[in-house]
């Protein structure tokens, strides 16, 4: 199922225009709780998590912009009025994850949480680096706190803890927080996406540095203990269809799957590979042609 989830995001990712994004990404469903103060909010094909606590909500990502009311309401719905909302989380700054942060701030004066890798690209509104997809605008909105890697955010009693995955983006942050239920605790992940996404992996003049940080990321995803696992994308780890068995009777016991990071990690990792070495094709052929214009033109390539 993995494997087949990953395929479809990387297909997806192909398109990176809202005009061409999957109609899933604005379609409504119902709010559902998983586990501990821990809640899906957000839309079909883009997860967002509200975790509840004593002193008001945390938010995991702000999906596209026309989703900010909808997400609104989903709060509602579970009880958090907008009044409530204190702090919310970005994992990337990309328009799918990050869009509706500008709306959802003005209308509920919540903190945005961020690295100092996507700070940049959230008070832009735009995402800076060699892709091939190009770049799709979303609202700026400023960043309340920077957060560093391996610090704890707190709100009331909950705690939850920034680890510095970049690649995808230069501060892609996955958080990750202890929940106990009946008596055990679990550790739940939000993992940052680590697919290539379009990223030009040869030669990225924007982020030089992105082979690196991907590599160190995937082993650090893999080597992050994750009872329950809950990506932005929710088919990568089929969130909703764990959300239907558990209310067919598996309870919590439905989204538990501790080995479910380390595959993710892994098949991604192989596709970075894939496509490492495919950039690295192309990125040689362009500066042959380059050294060797009349060579390119008698080849007609």
């Amino acid at each position: 199922m993995i494997r087949r989830s990953l395929a479809a995001l990387l297909a997806l990712a192909a398109t990176p225009a809202l005009a061409g994004s999957p109609a899933s990404w604005s379609q409504p469903i119902a709010p559902f709780h998983i586990v501990g103060p821990v809640w899906y909010v957000g839309t079909r094909g883009l997860a967002v998590y509200a975790i509840k606590t004593d002193a008001g909500a945390i938010l995991v990502s702000g999906p596209l912009a026309e989703s900010a009311p909808l997400i609104e309401r989903n709060l509602k719905s579970i009880g958090i009025a907008p009044a409530q909302l204190k702090l919310m989380l970005n994992s990337h700054a990309h328009f799918d994850h990050a869009a509706a942060f500008a709306a959802l701030r003005r209308d509920t004066g919540a903190r945005l949480v961020a690295s100092a890798g996507d700070a940049p690209a959230l008070r832009r509104g735009r995402h800076e680096a060699d892709n091939t997809n190009g770049h799709t605008r979303f609202p700026a909105v400023p960043v309340d706190r920077i957060v560093r890697d391996g610090e704890t955010i707190r709100l009331g009693a909950v705690g939850i803890t920034a680890t510095l995955t970049p690649g995808h983006t230069p501060g892609c942050t996955t958080w990750s927080m202890p929940v106990t239920e009946r008596g055990r605790t679990l550790r739940v992940v939000f993992p940052c996406s680590i697919t290539v996404a379009g990223n030009v992996l040869h030669g990225n003049r924007a982020y030089p540095g992105i082979v690196a940080d991907y590599r160190r990321s995937f082993a650090r995803m893999a080597a992050m203990p994750a009872d329950i696992v809950l990506p932005m994308h929710p088919e990568f780890a089929d969130v909703l269809e764990r959300e239907a068995r558990a209310k067919a009777g598996a309870g919590v016991g439905a989204f538990v799957d501790p080995a479910l990071l380390g595959r993710i990690a892994t098949e991604a990792r192989a596709d970075f590979d894939n496509k490492l070495r495919a950039d690295g094709f192309s990125a040689r052929n362009r500066l042959v042609r380059r050294n060797n214009p009349s060579q390119h033109g008698a080849n007609g390539t």
